[in-house]
């Protein structure tokens, strides 16, 4: 159990808006029953005699929100990226992902990345399983003892997929259908199910109508991939001809934002209909700039959606990315759009650091309600970073830190971690 309030101390530094860090050095962060009370330079007086957690010159961030990732694809991490997607799908991932029918081999590979996870700077994860019912209560189970908060679903495909993976239409309805019972009667606190129609390319129609009734019988999130590689593109095209546009596929079944809160990983090649679509429907963006380096799909334009105030967070996507660590995804997320704004467009200017860590805080926390900030209010969750190893000749101030941060830091500068409030155990 938590204290009701306790307080953090240390050089605070958080987002409101994507243009500006709100820094507060040798401060205090006050937590209420699991809510940011509030940031202060000098502790109110009625705030005495509360339990004060003193971190001394370490830096306290909001925890850090990964918006797509894939749990069973953490095994072949950094292998096979001399691909495209679909062929990466077919070479790396549909194999390595049928191993998930023994939960013996579940366990071993989910442990990992729980792990991993546990250790890293993310509290907050949309996480991909497999087709198997089984294996993705198995990380369900895992990840609700880590204390992080995590939507967790299990993936559809009943088309265009190796025949150990397909599913019949009714039996992957079907078999989502008691996973979800299973998830109810577990009565899990912190890990929750999101339906995961893999992507349009694997859904049929009737699959799609299926999961609409759940969702709207559930009352369910949705999480899945959406406009990331052109070849992917033209095959929607040639599966869905009454489509708009990828996104359409979507949503003519009502599985695209309004009232389906949805996270559509990538959107490398979402034009302007795909993009008002979004918009008007409230759909999440998990850019996720190392994997569609690594797949050879692209570079989002994150300028424009931010622009056009669609709702934008990052994601690791392993194993399209190399790894859960959201700092290195920042540093891409810059990284790549300073190419996208050399080469082949340059009326999108290139991100900042202010603007991919309120992608990586605020920005993908709005998907789970008041997450990502310590404005009053917001759920406590909290990263306590010490860069003491990262040696440097002169004094840096509080925004130079979080900078080398976004560059450099890996799991070794977390200290500590909280989420609504209670401390996470990293080891």
């Amino acid at each position: 159990m938590s204290e009701p309030i306790f307080i953090l101390k240390g050089n605070i530094i958080y987002s409101k808006n994507p243009a500006e860090f709100q820094i507060c050095e040798h401060g205090y962060l006050v937590c209420k029953d699991g809510r940011v009370e509030g940031v202060y330079q000098t502790l109110p007086f009625k705030m005495g005699g509360n339990p004060v957690h003193d971190y001394g010159d370490s830096l306290i961030i909001p925890g850090l929100v990964d918006l797509h990732i894939h749990a069973p694809q953490y095994s072949f991490r950094g292998l096979g990226m001399d691909m495209e997607l679909l062929e990466w799908l077919e070479t790396n991932t549909f194999p390595e992902e049928a191993k998930y029918e023994s939960l013996e081999y579940a366990q071993k590979a989910y442990r990992i990345f729980v792990d991993n996870m546990r250790k890293s700077a993310t509290t907050r994860a949309c996480i991909f399983g497999t087709v198997h019912r089984e294996a993705t209560l198995l990380l369900m189970d895992m990840m609700e003892k880590t204390g992080l908060y995590t939507m967790v679903g299990k993936v559809n495909m009943d088309r265009n997929c190796p025949d150990y993976l397909i599913e019949e239409t009714a039996e992957s309805a079907g078999e989502t259908l008691e996973w979800i019972k299973d998830v109810l009667h577990r009565k899990y606190e912190n890990t929750h199910p999101i339906l995961t129609p893999r992507f349009t390319p694997s859904c049929t129609d009737e699959l799609m109508e299926e999961l609409k009734k759940l969702q709207m019988r559930y009352q369910l999130p949705l999480q899945s991939h959406l406009s990331e590689n052109q070849g992917e593109i033209a095959w929607v095209k040639e599966l869905c001809p009454w489509a708009e546009f990828y996104g359409d596929a979507y949503d003519r079944f009502g599985l695209f934002g309004a009232d389906c809160p949805t996270v559509m990983a990538h959107c490398v090649y979402s034009g302007d209909q795909e993009i008002a679509r979004m918009k008007e429907n409230g759909v999440f963006i998990a850019h996720c700039p190392e994997s569609n380096m690594n797949v050879s799909s692209g570079i989002a334009p994150v300028r424009r959606f931010l622009e056009r105030g669609l709702h934008v967070g990052i994601g690791s996507d392993v194993a399209g990315g190399s790894t859960e660590n959201l700092f290195r995804a920042m540093a891409h997320a810059v990284q790549a759009s300073k190419l996208r704004w050399r080469i082949s467009d340059d009326s999108l200017e290139a991100l900042t650091a202010e603007e991919v860590f309120y992608m990586a805080t605020k920005g993908g926390g709005a998907f789970f309600g008041k997450v990502g900030s310590f404005e009053p209010g917001y759920e406590f969750d909290a990263v306590v970073l010490d860069d003491s190893r990262l040696a440097h000749p002169q004094p840096l101030d509080i925004r130079s830190r979080l900078e080398r941060m976004i560059y450099l830091a890996d799991e070794r500068e977390v200290q500590a971690k909280y989420v609504k409030g209670k401390e996470i155990s990293l080891s």
